[in-house]
């Protein structure tokens, strides 16, 4: 009868020591204060198939014949991202990746990007991705990792339309808010 008494108090006594291990390390969050923020402008400049030279992005698919939103319709892009709104001011980042229509009723896109750093002031990458519901004034995506200055990033990016010229231009003011905030080589010197 010793054995089984012996193996339940070893048992519970690890226990306490990992949920004790695993509440000291914690966080909490505080949606008021981001550990890190930034405001960005993407800038989108679609084919329209003849400014080969210019254009940021084109259209992988056509739209289907459901409603009259372009529905079905995939774009992709590689969009410079600045900290103006400027397109002349030199890229902070760039964005690539892609979108969808995917509401037959009013527009609305899906997004699923990252942003590359690669400046003497950040390295590394950010992953968005999320709805882009377009009828409303912001619209929240999560921020779902990151990379290197970015290392598992978790947060926010609020999206606003800043201009808007047709199918063929469009500037998105971009106020990404991170609320997990890694150091990369701290992670890497504690876990090996």
């Amino acid at each position: 009868m010793k054995a089984p008494v012996n193996t339940l108090r070893y048992t519970l006594f690890v226990l306490f020591l990992v949920s004790q291990s695993v509440l000291s390390v914690q966080k909490t969050m505080n949606p008021k204060k981001p550990c890190k923020r930034f405001i960005l402008y993407c800038h989108d400049i679609i084919l329209n198939g003849t400014d080969t030279s210019n254009a940021t992005s084109a259209a992988a698919t056509t739209p289907t014949k459901l409603g009259d939103f372009v529905f079905g319709l995939l774009v992709v892009f590689d969009d410079p991202v600045t900290k103006n709104q400027s397109l002349q001011f030199p890229p902070a980042a760039q964005a690539q990746g892609f979108y969808f229509y995917d509401m037959k009723t009013t527009y609305n896109a899906w997004f699923a990007y990252t942003l590359i750093f690669n400046s003497t002031e950040h390295k590394g990458t950010i992953n968005i991705m999320g709805a882009d519901m377009m009828m409303e004034k912001t619209r929240d995506l999560s921020v779902v990792g990151g990379t290197v200055d970015f290392f598992m990033a978790r947060g926010i990016a609020t999206f606003e339309t800043d201009a808007v010229e047709g199918f063929k231009y469009f500037r998105l003011n971009m106020d990404i808010k991170l609320y997990e905030c890694y150091q990369a080589h701290q992670y890497y010197l504690n876990y090996y």
